[in-house]
């Protein structure tokens, strides 16, 4: 155990992230995410949610201001009628961490694309449809 690392972060999580640079991306995906057919590096959080887990990631990893957007969300697919609640939630994890993060809104399958250029997924057990979210690392500035 460490002091301030928060309990819900296993050692692998926070090794990746420390292994990971400026700009790389973490994709916290949830439970019916296709993580294992996008991505070589997949972590299993199964049966724990992401607004914990991020909760608990924005601790430690600061977000990318040198680009328009820090945070993406899956957008709901065309005609699809589902009102993604959980949006609010992250909104509200990420404004707590970082006031002046932009989201933007990526279609499915762009989403899909961008994970397979991500650093690593992160499946989760969350149920809450269009649950996806990725995240892009930023720097610490002294």
């Amino acid at each position: 155990m460490l002091k301030k690392i928060p309990k819900l972060l296993s050692p692998e999580l926070v090794r990746v992230m420390m292994e990971m640079g400026h700009g790389d991306e973490l994709v916290l995906a949830d439970a019916n995410y296709p993580g294992h057919s996008l991505n070589s590096k997949v972590l299993r959080y199964d049966g724990i949610g992401i607004p914990d887990l991020l909760d608990a990631i924005l601790e430690l990893l600061p977000l990318d201001h040198y680009v328009e957007h820090q945070v993406a969300f899956m957008a709901v697919v065309e005609g699809d009628p589902t009102v993604p609640v959980i949006w609010s939630t992250y909104e509200s994890i990420i404004a707590k961490h970082d006031a002046e993060a932009m989201i933007k809104y990526e279609e499915r399958f762009d989403f899909y694309n961008r994970s397979k250029q991500s650093y690593a997924v992160v499946v989760t057990g969350e149920e809450a449809l269009y649950g996806n979210i990725i995240i892009k690392k930023g720097v610490i500035k002294a």
